[in-house]
């Protein structure tokens, strides 16, 4: 809903005139708020760019910010939000950025008498009540986006492909294994079985908290994925209370080689590919 042009000219007009001031006391309260841990000339920048993209919108009431006019607005906040995130904000403290803009603007009018312009003000109030809870909106889809990155990051961290003798690979497992982290060393392994020709592959669970039928299946389609690779997959860190539960489970591992421990799988690896380790006698 958008008010006649007259009246909104007034508005518009008031605000352009005012506008150095009315950011200076804006820039002021929104810096007291975040008690310095923003400087002034950033918020100075950012709330120019916001001012300017908010006077063509003066006669709006808000009611559809999805509509083709909020577009600026609507890429502003997103990506002012996106860095709020980023540089720790709490979610009320970036909205409250918009939110501020009101007092400054009651303040500019409180002794204007006039009861059209009155009508407008409150729907320009309305207008950034309708812009802070959009701020809110994109707030929360960039923090869900930013910690989903930095998930997937994590799983990359903590599941290392290493290439510890000539044709054998060791990934060692650490934590809880899950489908979205099975899918990620699956993956890893075997880009790392395509980039170094590997022919064996240890998966070493020692770090595995608890192995269940779930765990299991998880491990079953790795080593099937690395065997259409053409890898030969030894599964190492079956301690006696894992082995227990295994038993107790069910599970069948079919022809795949367990080992105890990683020097066990190592030793058998080297072994196949008709390298011997030899213990020397310390004299």
């Amino acid at each position: 809903m958008t008010a006649d042009a007259g009246h909104t000219h007034r508005l518009t007009e008031l605000l352009r005139a005012n506008a150095e001031p009315l950011i200076d006391k804006w820039v002021g309260a929104v810096s007291a708020l975040l008690r310095g841990r923003s400087t002034r000339s950033e918020l100075e920048s950012d709330f120019r760019e916001l001012f300017s993209t908010l006077l063509p919108l003066v006669g709006n009431d808000g009611r559809n910010v999805s509509g083709a006019e909020f577009g600026d607005v609507r890429s502003f906040l997103e990506e002012y939000s996106r860095s709020r995130v980023r540089a720790g904000f709490t979610p009320t403290e970036t909205a409250s950025s918009v939110f501020s803009l009101k007092r400054e603007v009651f303040d500019l009018t409180e002794n204007d008498n006039d009861p059209e312009l009155f009508r407008q003000i409150l729907g320009f109030s309305g207008l950034l009540d309708a812009l802070g809870l959009l701020t809110f909106d994109f707030y929360a889809r960039a923090r869900e986006e930013i910690i989903r990155e930095q998930s997937e990051q994590l799983l990359e961290l903590t599941t290392p492909v290493v290439k510890i003798w000539e044709g054998v690979l060791a990934v060692p497992l650490v934590g809880t294994l899950d489908s979205a982290r099975t899918q990620v060393v699956m993956e890893k392994l075997l880009e790392a079985l395509v980039e170094t020709g590997s022919e064996h592959a240890i998966i070493d669970i020692t770090g595995v908290f608890a192995v269940d039928t779930q765990v299991a299946q998880h491990l079953l389609k790795t080593v099937v994925a690395a065997r259409l690779m053409g890898a030969e997959c030894i599964v190492s860190g079956i301690r006696p209370q894992i082995a227990q539960t295994i038993v107790a489970l069910g599970i069948e591992f079919g022809d795949i080689v367990t080992k105890a421990s990683l020097a066990d799988a190592l030793r058998h690896t080297l072994r196949r590919e008709g390298v011997d380790v030899v213990r020397n006698e310390v004299r």
